[in-house]
């Protein structure tokens, strides 16, 4: 099998086919892990419980950041409201490039690893990880699916899944191009790290400065304390059309966050300036991934790249939930990837949907699009218990799933061949996946 994605998705399908007795191979268009990022988080009973099974909750809980506190403030610097930690970070908050690294070396355990997997059956050396190389085309055949890419020869896979993000390769190949699937809900996001010409006080505490429509918040967080020479981030939101800006350009980005900001209050004109010596900045609309159909023939969807909301729909646990049914299917019908599929996109598309309705919400929340909208947000933190019914209602929704039970993996590794296709090594599952005819778009 060929999974698409590095960073969240990818890794954990990988770990679990792995363990199942499967030989994956992951492609990554970076050249390495990506570093930096900003936080996510797990929250309720079904993203726990797939960590805990996967074996990495308590290293999770050991590079855990704490959440973010942060004070809404008004034009003069006075707290109006108080945003805790938890509200954002969940019950575990994670920053997303030590997640990945946690899950890359999960998936390809050492024996140490692997005996302290459940049950003590990891399989070493089962997963291949190809970074700096990228899909450039797919065709579905009687055998599997025949894969080109950007870098060295093509090659011939049982199954591929796109695991690549909101805006993912894989379905803009085999499903049609993203603005088919991908809607902007109407804001956009941006952060960076303050470079060194910023002023030391900016980031003092972590605050958020808000008007109709725009919220630039900055700090220095504790997770990031041991850092050299950080000074603190910023992270935006702000109405848009999602016009304007190629997403590719950093230079066109960085225009279109000063110009949302022009005319703001506060230290607002100051802090939105120190964009334009940021290094890197992240910057993307806030959307919703709706894909009619998971799958077409041999290549599926998963994570964002079937059902991401960029910002507030817990697409990370999500993700972690989706990989564990995806392959827990594959496992149970014998590698009979249509009926796995299908049943894969049953379990989860209810779950995922509700989980996604707090994608729409979040620009919304962040910034209200009236001053009285704004008001409104502010008194409902400043409840004890309206704002405990927001965080119950996040877990509610995210533990809202009944998880299978897929038995146990067997423990005796693969055939230690080259990772090339999605052969199922299990001697207690020995069928091969059937073929299906058929061609993706090239």
């Amino acid at each position: 099998m060929l999974i698409s994605g590095a960073s969240v998705a990818g890794p954990a399908l990988a770990y679990w086919l792995a363990r199942y007795g499967y030989r994956p191979t992951v492609i990554e268009l970076a050249p390495a892990l990506r570093g930096g990022g900003f936080a996510v988080d797990f929250r309720g009973a079904a993203h726990l419980a797939v960590l805990e099974r996967m074996g990495v909750l308590g290293k999770i809980k050991r590079h855990r950041t704490g959440g973010s506190p942060m004070a809404f403030i008004d034009d003069q610097g006075r707290q109006l409201a108080a945003m805790p930690g938890e509200f954002a970070g969940g019950e575990v908050e994670i920053l997303r490039s030590a997640l990945s690294r946690i899950l890359y070396a999960h998936s390809r355990p050492t024996r140490e690893a692997a005996s302290e997997a459940p049950g003590g059956t990891g399989t070493p050396g089962t997963t291949a990880y190809l970074f700096g190389n990228s899909i450039r085309s797919l065709t579905e055949t009687a055998d599997g699916v025949h894969v080109s890419f950007e870098h060295g020869a093509p090659r011939t896979f049982d199954l591929v899944i796109g695991a690549d993000g909101l805006h993912s390769a894989v379905r803009r190949l085999a499903f049609g191009p993203e603005e088919e699937f991908v809607s902007h809900l109407g804001y956009c996001v941006a952060g960076w790290d303050l470079p060194p010409g910023a002023a030391p006080d900016l980031a003092a505490r972590p605050v958020g400065y808000g008007e109709p429509g725009r919220l630039a918040t900055v700090g220095r967080l504790p997770r990031r304390a041991d850092e050299p020479d950080y000074r603190g981030e910023t992270f935006c939101v702000f109405a848009s059309d999602g016009l304007g800006y190629d997403r590719r350009d950093p230079r066109s980005q960085k225009e279109a966050i000063v110009r949302a900001y022009e005319g703001a209050g506060w230290r607002t004109p100051e802090l939105i300036e120190t964009v334009r010596d940021a290094d890197d900045i992240y910057f993307d609309a806030i959307s919703r991934v709706d894909v009619p159909s998971w799958s077409t023939g041999r290549i599926a969807l998963l994570g964002d790249a079937a059902y991401g909301a960029t910002v507030g729909g817990m697409g990370t646990g999500s993700a972690i939930v989706g990989a564990y049914v995806l392959a827990g299917e594959l496992a149970a019908a014998n590698g009979d990837h249509r009926t796995a599929f299908a049943r894969y996109e049953q379990k989860l598309r209810p779950y995922v949907t509700r989980c996604q309705e707090g994608g729409r919400r979040v620009g919304e929340f962040l910034a209200p699009p009236t001053q009285e909208a704004m008001d409104a947000r502010n008194a409902a933190l400043n409840d004890p218990a309206a704002l405990a019914a927001m965080l119950g209602q996040g877990h509610e929704i995210s533990a809202d799933i009944t998880l299978d039970d897929y038995g146990h993996p067997s423990s005796t590794p693969p055939h230690p061949t080259a990772p090339t296709d999605l052969t199922n090594t299990n001697p207690a599952n020995p069928t091969r996946p059937r073929t299906d005819r058929g061609q993706a778009r090239p």
